[in-house]
């Protein structure tokens, strides 16, 4: 049996186990499952207006919060409500505002761009006063980085460090190590940043640079790192994958670990992404990597959308490709507080109510991280449910020079569907376009059908959880016993 190779539209319609179409489709370690739907936490409120940033953030007793911000307000989720943690005086994000959030110690930071570097130990956050406004931030070592800046003059090339150990202080000093710089080699903004290891990554649209802590007075170094025009598109379109970072560029979608940018969609998605994406907005993609299942999401405004709609789904380890597309306002990784006996009936009065979370979910364990979102009704979900249905498209087999006759269509499955169904479709010469063919349900484990031409290809339909490792066709020339 040839096993399932993923999605991969750019590839050779011929190579065996290809999938040139699918619809809500993952990658799996050993072939291709069912997504999973998003479902609501128990006691969870919807976000009061459009999500446009959150993370789940651990101080050092590795008690959690869970931040999320609007355009006017920061809120915190605690005890079932999302309790109003913002300064006195309104934010004031603009269209295309999104927050940063990250933790330093048991401070909490959240930059806007629009509004000073803002702060919280645990209660309501205020201004950190001698901060820069900033688009990205992240921490590393004793600093917390701050790119893309205004300290009363826009910066956009320019990045800031706290003091050593000290993010209550941003004024440049030798003695406390708070410094600022500019990265001018290459043209344009800086527009992503993150953690690596020890170094500070920051990132424009078409270069890399790699910030390393040398001590005062420099205090940090950055050199641009070789690799061409390799950049990042957006403050959210890059996720740690651990020990490395995946991003989205302006023409590939990389791996970077700390020495040369490695594209991972050539030849695979590559131009699937960029043919169906929307140019104009593909900066608004957003990354999220679910550690659990070594997948990572690339959320995209497709053709016409303004907004994150689709999504391609990459295995790190499999290396595989598949689609799931959902319209989200951020992303995440939730950690739950697990579930005991004693609190099911909060999620459900009965045991059958319980069956839209999957047996080997994260939700269940204490501390267990899904991938979640927040959807367009601004309602944190996490990505836990059981899949109620898929689909997936074959390449092409066949020859130009001899018409052959396809039989019997076999999976092998991990775990089997519901129900499924098969439509065949069949080409006598190769570019003349696919017509339909034979139909039909599963028989006795296989997809019964019978069918003549040159070429042919067929789309599979699945109700309920599946997994595939393995397909097989019996394919004769025609005539032929």
């Amino acid at each position: 049996m040839i096993p399932l190779m993923g999605f991969a539209p750019d590839a050779d319609i011929t190579a065996p186990g290809i999938l040139t179409g699918c619809t809500n489709m993952i990658p799996y370690q050993n072939g291709m499952e069912g997504a999973p739907e998003p479902v609501t936490p128990a006691a969870t409120p919807a976000l009061a207006a459009a999500c446009i940033g959150a993370a789940v953030v651990a101080k050092l007793d590795d008690t959690r919060r869970i931040i999320a911000g609007t355009t006017t307000k920061l809120y915190e989720l605690s005890a079932g409500v999302w309790s109003d943690v913002s300064r006195a005086a309104a934010y004031t994000g603009g269209v295309d505002t999104r927050w940063s959030i990250t933790q330093f110690g048991d401070a909490t930071l959240c930059a806007n761009r629009s509004d000073v570097i803002q702060r919280s130990t645990g209660a309501a956050f205020a201004d950190v006063a001698t901060a820069p406004k900033a688009e990205i931030l992240f921490t590393v070592g004793a600093f917390v980085m701050a790119l893309n800046t205004n300290d009363g003059a826009e910066k956009p090339d320019g990045w800031h460090c706290c003091a050593a150990f000290d993010d209550t202080s941003w004024t440049p000093s030798l003695a406390t190590q708070a410094t600022s710089g500019r990265l001018v080699a290459t043209a344009g903004r800086l527009t992503a940043g993150m953690r690596l290891g020890e170094y500070a990554i920051a990132y424009k649209a078409k270069s890399i640079y790699l910030g390393q802590y040398v001590g005062a007075p420099i205090v940090w170094n950055f050199i641009q790192v070789p690799g061409g025009e390799a950049g990042c598109i957006g403050k959210d379109a890059i996720c740690d994958i651990g020990g490395a970072h995946f991003f989205v560029g302006d023409d590939n979608l990389w791996i970077f670990d700390g020495t040369r940018p490695i594209p991972v969609a050539e030849g695979y998605v590559r131009q699937f992404f960029y043919d169906n994406s929307n140019p104009a907005y593909r900066y608004k993609t957003i990354c999220v990597f679910d550690r659990q299942k070594n997948l990572v999401w690339v959320f995209y405004p497709s053709l016409g959308a303004t907004s994150p709609d689709s999504a391609i789904v990459y295995h790190i380890i499999a290396k595989k490709w598949g689609v799931a597309n959902r319209s989200i306002e951020a992303a995440l990784n939730y950690i739950s507080n697990g579930v005991t006996i004693d609190g099911l009936s909060a999620i459900s009065a009965t045991i059958d109510g319980l069956s839209a979370y999957s047996f080997d979910s994260q939700f269940w364990l204490a501390g267990g991280r899904s991938m979640s979102i927040f959807n367009t009704s601004h309602q944190l979900q996490s990505m836990t449910g059981v899949s109620v249905s898929s689909s997936m498209t074959t390449g092409e087999v066949g020859d130009d020079y001899a018409v052959t006759c396809l039989g019997p269509i076999r999976f092998r499955y991990a775990v089997a569907p519901v129900s499924a169904s098969a439509q065949t479709f069949i080409q006598q010469n190769s570019g003349v376009g696919f017509t339909g063919g034979a139909t039909g349900a599963v028989l006795d484990g296989k997809f019964d059908l019978r069918q003549s031409a040159r070429w042919h290809k067929a789309t599979f339909n699945f109700t309920g959880p599946v997994r595939i490792t393995h397909m097989d066709a019996a394919l004769v020339a025609n005539g032929g016993r």
